[in-house]
């Protein structure tokens, strides 16, 4: 039967979810506050320059292409894929290098020049995640709404010593420092800590081995703007510049259900389903009335655990930087590692040291930037706003900690060349991408927040509400919240 459906935001969750649902034959109307569409994956652009807001780390293409393919197209007509090698540049805090890809022998020769005794136990990790991999990876696509579905799970999750961090995991297998930072640091990418996230997310260094590191040409806003392409052709309809002010709510046989819509200017849509792609936690406190909820309170969003929040600095040079040994994506390590994800995770304190992800794409793409010129971004992890910071007076005092950094150790002269710039902070991720506390990548992704435990894709407090993105099953992530599109929809085609 065909169904008018409202999707709620416009990130890879959001677009994924309304092709998919498209394709069943729906009638579908997409809903975003800001002036272009992408959610987190916005796309600024100033004097020449294209930044992509993130995420700009491509992994499982074929989690894209099986949505094309579905829709009788090829992605390869609407966006690009590049493979990126190395994947990541890994710099410590003395600037030894780790460079990173899926070839087992280049590897093994990097980690040849840091500790030869760390080969074989790097060979049995690869041959332990290879196991979490296809084991835990067959899950990213089934929903868990009931018990039972995570009771069939459990044998698998247990057996996958899905109760110890990734760190810990990793030190099984590896002892030198540097080394268990390159292969434990990828929760991070998901919001995660890797000494409190599950082991099951080692399976991203396998995931990378099986289907590469990509990069879109031309930015996110490629696919971006193939995925609304797609959906047009398909008979979807986009609202831009139009922000949702609260979720309808009726009852019906004393069960409440989702009607639709109501907009910031009054106007009220109605819908037989609502899939939302905004956070979930910030859905529950802002778009559905306190009477409505009996398990997400107040009080219960409050206490769950969310992601760290990011300072992200986006700036274009008129110098290039070719000659400074940097890659595509470069990893760069402070100091402390545990001491660091302890201040931002447990105690939410800024440290006066940080590590970095400097993202440098017009090594692959220069239409990123004027010609002869360079594009970057740099992220530095912080505390959600649990934290006592205060980002109206701290906001450039960071900065210009970490663009001195930068200037003295990667990029030199880099301030006297800088003609674009601009940067978010925690507020932005609260006040503008309307996320709870300013988590980047929403509820943190620990074990007792995973799977049935995690808010899940199908709302607990009312029919036809559905949830997409980094806040629902599986997790954050492009993999992640591809394949929670897939999932809304598998759901809602079975309704």
């Amino acid at each position: 039967m065909k169904k008018k459906i409202i999707v709620i935001g416009s990130g890879f969750g959001g677009l994924a979810a309304a092709a998919r649902l498209l394709i069943q034959g729906h009638e579908v109307d997409i809903y975003e506050k800001r002036d272009k569409l992408g959610g987190r994956a916005y796309v600024y652009e100033q004097d020449g320059f294209k930044f992509d807001g993130g995420p700009t780390i491509i992994t499982a293409p074929y989690l894209f292409d099986e949505i094309f393919e579905a829709a009788g197209k090829n992605r390869e007509d609407y966006f690009t894929f590049v493979k990126n090698d190395p994947f990541y540049r890994i710099f410590d805090h003395n600037k030894r290098v780790f460079n990173y890809n899926d070839d087992e022998m280049f590897i093994l020769n990097e980690i040849d020049k840091v500790n030869p005794a760390d080969k074989r136990g790097y060979l049995n990790f690869v041959h332990k995640t290879k196991d979490i991999f296809e084991k835990a990876f067959d899950l990213i696509d089934t929903p868990f709404d009931t018990w039972g579905s995570m009771i069939k799970a459990a044998p698998d999750l247990i057996s996958l010593r899905a109760d110890k961090g990734v760190y810990k995991y990793v030190s099984n297998f590896i002892e030198d420092e540097f080394l268990r930072q390159v292969f434990s640091f990828h929760p991070l990418l998901i919001g995660g800590n890797p000494f409190d996230a599950s082991a099951i997310y080692a399976m991203i260094h396998y995931l990378e081995r099986e289907w590469g590191v990509y990069y879109t040409m031309g930015g996110t806003a490629s696919a971006i703007n193939g995925f609304a392409q797609l959906i047009e052709e398909l008979g979807g309809k986009i609202h831009l510049n139009t922000e949702v002010d609260e979720i309808i709510v009726n009852n019906l046989y004393n069960k409440n259900y989702a009607a639709g819509v109501k907009l910031k200017d009054g106007t009220t849509v109605f819908a037989n389903e609502v899939v939302c792609n905004a956070d979930v936690a910030w859905t529950y406190s802002n778009l559905i009335p306190t009477e409505h909820r009996k398990k997400y309170t107040d009080q219960k969003l409050d206490k769950m655990r969310y992601s760290m929040s990011l300072f992200v600095i986006y700036f274009g040079t008129k110098k290039q930087y070719r000659d400074q040994g940097l890659g595509h994506h470069n990893i760069i390590l402070g100091p402390r590692y545990k001491g660091l994800l302890d201040d931002i995770f447990k105690n939410k304190i800024l440290s006066d040291d940080f590590s970095l992800y400097l993202h440098m794409p017009t090594l692959t793409d220069p239409s990123m930037a004027p010609e002869g010129c360079e594009s970057f971004y740099v992220l530095s992890p912080v505390p959600h706003l649990d934290s006592d910071t205060d980002w109206r007076t701290e906001a450039k005092v960071y900065r210009d900690k970490i663009m001195n950094f930068l200037e003295e150790n990667y990029l030199p002269d880099l301030q006297e060349n800088i003609i674009s710039e601009h940067y978010i902070d925690p507020l932005h991720f609260q006040n503008e991408l309307n996320s709870y506390k300013g988590a980047f990548a929403s509820v943190e992704p620990i074990l007792t927040q995973s799977a049935f435990l995690r808010p899940h894709n199908k709302s607990e407090e009312m029919d036809h509400l559905y949830f997409v993105g980094a806040g629902t099953h599986p997790g954050a992530g492009l993999p992640g919240v591809i394949s929670s599109a897939k999932i809304a929809a598998k759901l809602i085609g079975s309704a």
